[in-house]
C-alpha cells in the first residue's frame, strides 16, 4: 500500500505538469494563464486554511497589493517582469507582517473579520491614492519587459509566466511536507497541545501567514503583468471570497484541490461572460452549494477519499491470499 502511494505521486505530478504545459493548446491562452494564477492563489489560501486552520478574508490585500506594486515597478523602473513580480511578492510579504502580527492572536471568525478589515483598508488606500494607483481607472499599460523579447502574444507569455507558478506550487508542497508543515497541522488540530509541547504557536502562525501572503503576491503580480493593468477589483474583498470558494470546491487541506476549483470557476465565468449572461454569481453560487452538499470534502478531497477506501478494501484481500496458501501447504 505504501509502495503504491509512493509510485502514484510521480504519476500525478507528471500528469499535472503535462496538463500545465498543454493548457494553452486546449483553451484560450489568457484564460489558461488566469487559471494557473488563481490556482497558486488558492494554494496559498489553502496553506493557511487547510493546514493552519486560519480562514482569511483579507488575502485580496496581498494579491491586489502585489498587483499594484508589480505594475508600479514595471512602469516606473522598467525592470524585466520577473524582477517586478518578485518585488510585488516581497511587498506582499512585508505587508503581511503587521497584519499577521495582530491577527494571529485571534481565532475563528475574529481572525477572519480582522483580516477582512485590513483588506478593506488597503482597498481604501488604493481607491484614494489616485496619483499612484489610478483610483477607479486602475493602473494601466503595465509592460511585459524581458530584455527586449516580444511577449505580447499571450501564448508565449503563458510559458514565460508558468515557471513562477510551478515554483510557487513546489514551495507550497515543500512547506506542507516539511516538519514545519506538520507543526502547522498540529496547531490546526490542537493549538493548546502544540503550545504545551513547547512550540511558539503565534510565531508559527505568523510565519505561515507571511509565506501564504508571499505566494499570493507571486500569483497577483503575474496576473497584473498578464492583463497589463491592476484594478480595484484585485484588492476588493470578493477576490478573497472567490479564492476561498475555489479551495472549498477543490477540497480543504488537499493543496492541489485549489487548482481544480480555479479551473472550474475561471472556465465557468468565462463561458457565462461569453454567452452574455450577466448574473454569473447565481450560477457559480448554485454550483458551489451543490458540490458542498454532494462532495463534503470537495472534488479532489472526495476523489482522494474514494481511492484510499478502495485501497483499504483491497489490502485485507491481498493479506488473506498468503494466509490461505499457508493453510493449504500445511494440509
Amino acid at each position: 500500500m505504501i509502495l503504491s502511494r509512493l509510485a502514484g505521486r510521480p504519476v500525478l505530478l507528471t500528469v499535472g505538469l503535462v496538463l500545465a504545459l498543454a493548457l494553452p493548446w486546449m483553451i484560450y491562452p489568457p484564460i489558461a494563464l488566469d487559471i494557473i494564477c488563481w490556482a497558486l492563489f488558492a494554494a496559498a489560501v489553502d496553506l493557511l486554511l487547510g493546514f493552519t486552520g486560519l480562514l482569511s478574508f483579507g488575502h485580496a490585500a496581498f494579491w491586489g497589493g502585489s498587483a499594484y506594486c508589480t505594475g508600479l515597478i514595471a512602469v516606473h523602473i522598467g525592470v524585466p517582469f520577473p524582477l517586478a513580480i518578485l518585488g510585488g511578492a516581497a511587498f506582499a510579504a512585508v505587508l503581511a507582517v503587521p497584519i499577521g502580527f495582530l491577527a494571529v492572536r485571534l481565532q475563528g471568525i475574529y481572525f477572519a473579520m480582522v483580516t477582512l478589515a485590513f483588506a478593506q483598508m488597503v482597498y481604501f488606500v488604493a481607491n484614494q491614492w489616485r496619483s499612484v494607483t489610478g483610483g477607479e481607472n486602475g493602473l494601466q499599460s503595465i509592460p511585459r519587459e524581458f530584455f527586449g523579447v516580444d511577449l505580447s502574444d499571450p501564448f508565449f507569455f503563458y510559458y514565460a509566466g508558468l515557471p513562477f507558478i510551478l515554483a510557487g506550487m513546489f514551495v507550497a508542497w515543500r512547506i506542507v511536507r516539511s516538519p514545519f508543515g506538520r507543526v502547522l497541522v498540529s496547531i490546526r488540530d490542537n493549538p493548546s497541545r502544540a503550545r504545551a509541547l513547547g512550540y511558539p504557536v503565534d510565531r508559527y502562525k505568523l510565519l505561515a501567514f507571511v509565506l501564504s501572503a508571499a505566494l499570493s503576491g507571486v500569483a497577483g503580480g503575474l496576473f497584473a503583468i498578464s492583463h497589463g493593468f491592476a484594478s480595484l477589483q484585485e484588492v476588493y474583498w470578493t477576490t478573497s471570497g472567490q479564492a476561498v470558494m475555489m479551495v472549498v470546491l477543490g477540497g480543504i487541506g488537499t493543496l492541489w484541490g485549489g487548482a481544480v476549483g480555479a479551473a472550474l470557476i475561471v472556465q465557468l465565468n468565462d463561458y457565462l461572460a461569453t454567452a452574455g449572461f450577466q448574473e454569473t454569481g447565481i450560477v457559480t453560487g448554485t454550483i458551489f452549494i451543490l458540490i458542498v452538499l454532494l462532495f463534503r470534502r470537495g472534488i479532489w478531497g472526495t476523489a482522494q477519499a474514494l481511492i484510499a477506501a478502495r485501497r483499504t478494501r483491497k489490502q485485507p484481500e491481498q493479506n488473506a491470499v498468503p494466509e490461505r496458501e499457508a493453510v493449504d501447504a500445511k494440509t
